[in-house]
């Protein structure tokens, strides 16, 4: 966890979550919330409701969650405040996201190579297609990770119903949302209503679908950390593959190594 003050009175605060292959683990909103209280009483970064001041938050594109009462980034946006003196921090109820594992293994060999936490690619699954291989959305969209023909066409996926061939084109799309904008809700924003969008609004688009669907992934990737973390450690004996994994398997190869 990453702390910075630069001034007092303005103030900027950095928090690094525990993510897959940090080492960071079981920290969370909780250890932000004691850290980001400990800063505000110290440096004078909270302000009283009648002062009329305000905390701004946003998350890069490595899961670091920065704060500040004087931003001069526009990824910074607003948080709610509540009816008391000061700023509360107090995260909502983590929504689970849907229970499904025999993908892990291939999501994580993918996702690295892409330099994509597997975590959040999973999280993207979950939301676009609830990890169903043949679905596609009323707009056409395909695969697991909802490529339209078009983005799966200039990334290459010839097979957009193929498991790896959807994975590791959703992956790649993802990896260069994260690189062009530099904070992960942006991109998020970028990949459920496309970077033109995200450019004319310079942040999440006013719709609708957009802001649900950009919480909903978070939430799922906070919950899919702790996953992939386990999944690190030692191994037990082996297990048969999964159904899923077999099905991968009977695809031609994808050079994972290129």
């Amino acid at each position: 966890m990453l702390g910075r003050v630069p001034r007092m009175g303005r103030s900027t605060v950095q928090i690094r979550f525990g993510t897959a292959g940090t080492g960071s683990r079981g920290r969370g909103w909780l250890g932000a919330a004691i850290l980001l209280g400990f800063l505000a009483q110290a440096f004078g970064l909270a302000v009283t409701a009648e002062a009329g001041g305000s905390i701004y938050r946003y998350i890069d594109a490595d899961g670091v969650v920065h704060f500040s009462d004087a931003p001069a980034d526009g990824r910074y946006t607003r948080m709610k405040r509540h009816a008391q003196e000061g700023i509360a921090i107090t995260p909502s109820p983590m929504r689970r996201g849907p229970s499904e594992r025999d993908y892990d293994r291939l999501i994580e060999k993918i996702a690295l190579r892409n330099r994509v936490q597997p975590a959040l690619v999973k999280a993207v699954i979950a939301a676009e297609s609830n990890f169903k291989p043949n679905a596609v959305s009323r707009v056409g969209a395909q695969g697991l990770m909802q490529l339209m023909p078009a983005t799966a066409a200039e990334l290459g996926v010839e097979r957009p119903f193929g498991v790896m061939e959807n994975i590791d084109g959703g992956a790649r799309y993802l990896r260069a949302m994260l690189d062009r904008y530099g904070d992960l809700t942006r991109a998020l924003a970028a990949y459920n209503a496309g970077p033109a969008a995200v450019d004319r609004y310079r942040g999440v688009p006013p719709y609708r679908e957009t802001q649900a669907y950009v919480k909903r992934v978070l939430e799922y990737y906070r919950g899919y950390r702790g996953e992939f973390e386990r999944m690190a450690r030692p191994a037990s004996p082996a297990a048969p593959a999964p159904d899923s994994e077999r099905l991968a398997a009977r695809e031609q190869p994808l050079d994972l190594d290129r």
